[in-house]
């Protein structure tokens, strides 16, 4: 018996287009076509769809289904035995995000124990993304560090973190002053601003040795959420993240400590701030995206 492709769209619960886009592709080729030209299945190509759907269910890329349906004997089980790793992690994963966003309830993330009014009174255009928080707390769950952190900042009181914030904003004065000043990332003052960061993260947070702050530094040109918790997007200026993770890079060479810097650790930084003079775009900064976190500049948003 022949089935038209809307009665096997309607039975195996796929569009028309999806069937017409298998036959493009030679996934599933109807096996005749009526006088008129009309796509006709039969009981092998419904059984070939099945197995189509099962595998896409299991989460397979076509090109993948494709592999495997060209000679099942061989390619089915590895592929199968990949999928059920892939799909353990997954599980693994999820299971976490559930534990975070139970304990995002409770505390919104943030460690900040104060009252809606008290957080505008403090932090002012300071807001917190909660995404960010999230997969943060996912990549150091395990971190002794982070959990200092997050203890010591539920400790904080409204006076406090008024004294976190005024202390960031008085730093974040300094470091534009020295990038619109053209100082260059390694020189003394751009490596002291650094190391101030650094140490006011250890006074607040958490002990932030060297090789930390890298990767603090790091997430600053990686995600424009981090740099927002730095400097707020009414004060970003193109090449400035760039130019923050040079000036610890170097802070940390000081140390003894080098971070990924590929030999030019200096000249990277002043051609970024350079770029930023001539008008040249930073990807890194984005002044749409994400929002400053209550640590406004002081632990990066997660603490490590």
């Amino acid at each position: 018996m022949s089935y038209t492709v809307g009665q096997v769209a309607g039975f195996a619960g796929v569009t028309v287009r999806t069937l017409h886009h298998y036959d493009r592709t030679g996934l599933l080729t109807p096996s005749e076509r009526s006088p008129a030209g009309y796509r006709l299945y039969g009981d092998p190509d419904l059984a070939r769809l099945q197995q189509i759907l099962f595998y896409r269910e299991l989460g397979f890329a076509l090109d993948e289904i494709a592999e495997i349906l060209r000679d099942p004997q061989a390619e089915a089980l590895d592929q199968l035995r990949a999928r059920r790793r892939a799909l353990r992690e997954q599980i693994g994963k999820l299971e976490r995000l559930v534990e975070v966003a139970e304990r995002a309830m409770e505390v919104q993330q943030t460690g900040v124990r104060l009252s809606p009014r008290e957080r505008f009174e403090v932090f002012g255009e300071i807001t917190f993304d909660l995404s960010y928080a999230t997969e943060a707390e996912l990549k150091w769950e395990g971190s002794a560090g982070h959990k200092e952190a997050m203890a010591r900042a539920a400790a904080h009181s409204k006076e406090d973190w008024a004294r976190v914030m005024g202390e960031a904003a008085a730093w974040r004065d300094r470091v534009l002053a020295a990038f619109d000043a053209h100082e260059p990332a390694d020189g003394p003052r751009a490596r002291e601003l650094a190391e101030q960061h650094r140490q006011h993260i250890g006074h607040w947070f958490t002990d932030c040795p060297p090789d930390m702050h890298l990767r603090i530094a790091d997430d600053f040109v990686a995600d424009a959420r981090a740099f927002a918790l730095v400097i707020p997007p009414s004060q970003q200026r193109p090449g400035l993240a760039s130019y923050l993770r040079e000036a610890v890079r170097a802070n940390a060479a000081s140390a003894g400590v080098r971070g990924d810097i590929q030999g030019h650790m200096g000249h990277e930084g002043h051609q970024d701030h350079q770029g930023r003079h001539e008008g040249k775009a930073e990807p890194e900064v984005d002044s749409g995206g994400g929002g400053d976190g209550p640590a406004g500049g002081a632990c990066g948003g997660d603490g490590r």
